[in-house]
């Protein structure tokens, strides 16, 4: 077992935010981009120091101009394209056609671009400059996601599994939104998803809420919380509590029992999860 690798994933929850230094280090890859599968298994001890940058890479630097439609706090270098327009139709294309791991890479470029001319430079994003992006054109993304998926993919539904389904720890998110997945062993044991191939791309009932699309945590998970804690989607929390209320709603009236007007299934198997994670340095 090999529980020195696991400590180093664990030490990003407590230490992501002292590494806020940009070094010239290029980016990852394409069969790096995501997971680092590792077939080795390790204790629940949390220790060790890892310095990782945050960002978000794409596997190319192609440069596309984008230009945000609101006014926002930005480098200089965002105002040489502010006569241009935003397009999110190839986004739209491909989440009308079901076409996931498209959309997946277009959501990724698009958030490269909107970011600035120093994220397109450089082929991803740090945490800091998620600030930059117009809420717009952030909702505007989401919306499309939630749009084609029934309201199951999308960041405003990441966000909500995150702050309110696992009070913001990253394991149980990850586990949560099917980023890692569970071992046929006797322990409950996870492990993280290999990328591309072990993500899932089509929307089924199995399909983990919140699956897509994906957010690069090679250099730590600074950027996905940025993401996540971004104003555009703070007027979206209120339209999920509404639909998630009339969603409990119909299940109350659909558990209660005919016999004893009591529930059914409301409380069943609630039982906390005894589960061990295999190692990781949440690298995708």
């Amino acid at each position: 077992m090999a529980t020195n690798t696991y400590h180093n994933h664990h030490s990003l929850l407590h230490h992501h935010h002292h590494s806020t230094t940009h070094h010239d280090i290029p980016p990852p890859s394409t069969a790096t981009l995501f997971l680092k599968p590792t077939n080795t298994t390790a204790t629940s001890s949390l220790s060790s120091h890892h310095h990782h940058h945050h960002s978000l890479v794409i596997s190319s630097t192609k440069l596309f101009s984008i230009s945000p439609t609101t006014s926002f706090s930005s480098p200089s270098s965002s105002s040489s394209s502010s006569s241009k327009s935003n397009t999110f139709d190839l986004l739209q294309q491909h989440l009308s056609a079901q076409n996931f791991r498209e959309a997946d890479e277009e959501t990724r470029r698009l958030l490269i671009v909107l970011a600035g001319e120093a994220a397109q430079t450089r082929g991803y994003v740090f945490f800091s400059e998620v600030q930059f992006i117009p809420e717009a054109d952030l909702k505007a993304i989401d919306d499309l996601w939630r749009q084609h998926s029934n309201n199951r993919f999308g960041y405003s539904v990441q966000k909500r599994i995150f702050f309110d389904k696992v009070s913001e720890d990253f394991t149980n998110f990850f586990i949560k939104v099917g980023w890692m997945k569970k071992l046929d062993t006797e322990v409950d044991q996870f492990n993280y998803r290999a990328f591309p191939n072990e993500f899932i791309w089509e929307l089924n009932d199995d399909t983990p809420e919140g699956h897509l699309p994906l957010t690069n945590a090679l250099r730590g998970t600074q950027l996905l919380k940025c993401i996540l804690n971004h104003p555009a989607f703070n007027n979206t929390e209120q339209q999920e509590e509404e639909q998630l209320l009339q969603t409990g709603m119909a299940a109350v009236e659909a558990n209660k029992t005919a016999s004893t007007g009591g529930f059914k299934g409301l409380m069943d198997g609630s039982k906390p999860l005894n589960k061990r994670v295999l190692e990781s340095d949440y690298s995708f």
